[in-house]
């Protein structure tokens, strides 16, 4: 059984790149982005990680730490950083974790338990199912879970796009619809009857269907 949605992200200790951390400690108030790789020096994930360089200041405009994690020791990933930075123009600004004994790819279940050896006698191929996207609240629940697979690289921007639709939604009664961007149209969710709706828009809304509400994106 894998981990679900709003459970308790598993909390660690590691080893990182800006020294030892706690994770729910690390965290603090903030949100947290964790994703994975399956092995330092591999093509895709040498661009992602040089692509969350670039971007980072978009996740601390919204409160949301980085933090990477790679099957290697922190040794590995600092000359591996090199390599970054001089291939993506950045280099990683954000902690990454050192995995060498595979501890927390099977504490958040990216690899099997029975997965044996070190990482470096295991090839990206043998980690391949570490290639993982979560985001964590303040509140330490996991809100979001995506999986990839070893050739297709992360849109980080449809990251963002979600975690837009997860603060906002936390703190309004509404849901987002499909290819929702910042300042369009929400939906308000059906827990909310009319009459509570109409305290919390008073502006009213759009409904196409009574159980379709559709109203301004609110503040």
């Amino acid at each position: 059984m894998g981990l679900s949605l709003n459970a308790i992200a598993p909390d660690f200790c590691a080893d990182t790149t800006e020294g030892q951390i706690r994770l729910h400690e690390w965290i603090g108030d903030d949100w947290c982005l964790l994703f994975s790789h399956p092995k330092d020096f591999t093509p895709v994930c040498t661009t992602e990680l040089g692509a969350m360089a670039h971007m980072k200041a978009e996740f601390d405009r919204r409160g949301v730490k980085l933090i990477g994690l790679s099957v290697d020791p922190v040794s590995s990933h600092r000359r591996w950083s090199q390599d970054i930075a001089e291939t993506q123009g950045m280099a990683p600004n954000f902690p990454m974790i050192g995995d060498p004994n595979l501890e927390i790819a099977k504490l958040y279940q990216m690899l099997p338990e029975e997965a044996e050896g070190e990482a470096g006698d295991r090839t990206a191929m043998d980690n391949a199912t570490a290639r993982s996207v979560f985001v964590i609240g303040p509140d330490k629940r996991i809100k979001l879970i995506i999986l990839y697979p070893m050739t297709t690289g992360r849109d980080f921007n449809e990251v963002l796009r979600a975690i837009d639709s997860l603060q906002l939604t936390a703190r309004h009664k509404v849901a987002t619809p499909a290819n929702w961007r910042q300042g369009e149209d929400v939906i308000i969710v059906p827990a909310v009857s009319d009459e509570e709706a109409r305290e919390k828009f008073p502006g009213g809304w759009d409904a196409p269907r009574p159980y379709l509400r559709l109203v301004a994106q609110p503040g």
